[in-house]
């Protein structure tokens, strides 16, 4: 099952980034300005924003075999009809489809996994479940361009058809039966205060990532509408027996898992794209070699992944993610002394080095979140969790751009030369370290403790 979930997931997570580098195709085939095929890409994220909320609910209600199965489907038949999609409209109208089947695959998939495992078996499990939201974005610019390039941009969804046919057949032999479905009432007003929360985040983080200063300003104002909601909402959700429950967030690991951990995912997002601007940008790399040069983040990832859980069973959760955010930030300023002339020899190791500390504080912060969750409260932290990944996932960008844009700014007036801005983007990232360090103090010395026994 744990295999099963991260299959799914990483499925979901690639084809929220895989497009970007086919943008220039798709508008050439539809003979539209490459600028408008971008809504494409932000139908997808804002479906899967709008969905994740009632994810928890619909899960609860009609089990996870089914929910899963039935999101696995839907994502099928969503990637089928965009790969034969005959216009930009029935495009956009697929990937609808597509998020909302995707965000339905990440919680369930996720519940599936830790319903009922031990709390031995937990880290184990969790350290499958880590890997596809720190691969696919890394790999999903160089494998859009490849298929672009090679196959046609439209093979980006056919790929998605047969192994999500494989994952259907998967999922009728390992997902349980048994289920405990839920009656509960429906929270619709809880619903569409979160849907509007997430919407207006993800909106007002795609409009922030474009960087012109009209769509910031109208950024500011989704923002500012999205806040308000979200206290009216938050007020509304403190109510005993509403689409989420707040309480969890009084477990201080679940609170420094979600909170701190959320800067910390925000900051992973943002550093593959931070790169490739870098690349492209100021050392003037071709799309092809600044892909292929992050890909050694991925091989980092890859390479400490069977060392990840043994990390943390011999140093605990505790030092592991203090080290972990403080060792990430001094790799980012280290980006700020690099430059065209920089050897490989050095650039490389760099990347490789990142990449295995993302894997190991990752994995840290995804088994702590649950480890003192009771089992009935299970299903709504999981929930909580995924819709507060969904909402650092989408800032990530947005986060990226806006160090760049000051990084740039400051970097004109202090040295007349803009480009070594994109350097200083990297410190000013390297900074919010800062947040998942002190979060990671704060944390009780055996926080943790009793997921790190050996299962037997």
């Amino acid at each position: 099952m744990a295999l099963l979930a991260a299959g799914t997931l990483f499925l979901e997570i690639l084809d929220g980034t895989i497009l970007v580098t086919a943008v220039p195709a798709m508008a050439s085939e539809f003979g539209v300005r490459a600028v408008d095929v971008s809504i494409v890409l932000v139908a997808y994220l804002v479906s899967a924003a709008a969905c994740i909320p009632a994810a928890g609910w619909i899960t609860d209600r009609f089990g996870v075999r089914r929910t899963l199965l039935a999101a696995i489907s839907g994502f099928v038949l969503a990637s089928a009809l965009c790969a034969v999609a005959p216009s930009l409209t029935a495009l956009t109208a697929a990937r609808v489809l597509q998020g909302a089947a995707g965000a339905f695959i990440v919680p369930a998939g996720r519940l599936a996994v830790i319903r009922g495992i031990s709390s031995g078996d937990l880290l184990d499990a969790m350290a499958f479940l880590t890997w596809p939201a720190l691969v696919a974005p890394v790999i999903a610019p160089a494998l859009g361009g490849v298929l672009t390039d090679t196959v046609g941009w439209r093979w980006i969804f056919v790929i998605n058809v047969p192994l999500g046919i494989l994952a259907v057949v998967v999922g009728l032999v390992v997902l349980p039966r048994h289920s405990a479905p839920s009656s509960g009432r429906f929270d619709t007003a809880g619903f569409l205060g979160a849907m509007t929360v997430m919407v207006s985040l993800t909106c007002a983080a795609e409009l922030m990532s474009s960087g012109s200063m009209t769509a910031v300003v109208y950024s500011l104002i989704v923002l500012a509408a999205g806040i308000l909601v979200g206290c009216f909402t938050v007020r509304h959700l403190c109510r005993p027996g509403k689409l989420f429950s707040l309480a969890i967030f009084s477990n201080p690991a679940f609170r420094i898992s979600n909170v701190s951990g959320g800067v910390y995912r925000v900051i992973v997002t943002a550093v593959p794209f931070l790169l490739t601007l870098l690349f492209q940008m100021r050392f003037g790399w071709s799309a092809t070699s600044a892909g292929l040069a992050v890909v050694a983040l991925f091989l980092g990832n890859v390479a400490v992944k069977p060392f990840t859980t043994p990390i943390i069973r011999r140093w605990h959760f505790r030092p592991v993610l203090i080290w972990a955010s403080a060792a990430g930030g001094v790799i980012l300023l280290a980006f700020t002394a690099v430059s065209p002339d920089t050897s490989l020899v050095v650039l490389l190791p760099l990347l490789f080095v990142s990449g295995a500390l993302r894997s190991v504080g990752f994995s840290a912060y995804n088994t702590l979140q649950f480890v003192d969750v009771p089992e009935e409260e299970m299903s709504n932290a999981n929930i909580l969790s995924a819709t507060l990944h969904q909402a650092a996932t989408s800032l990530g960008i947005a986060v990226a751009v806006i160090c760049i844009q000051a990084a740039v700014f400051v970097a004109d007036i202090v040295t007349e030369n803009s480009d070594t801005g994109y350097q200083w983007a990297f410190a000013i990232v390297g900074l919010l370290f800062l947040i998942p360090v002190s979060g990671a103090f704060s944390l009780d010395k055996q926080a943790g403790d009793n997921a790190l026994a050996r299962p037997s």
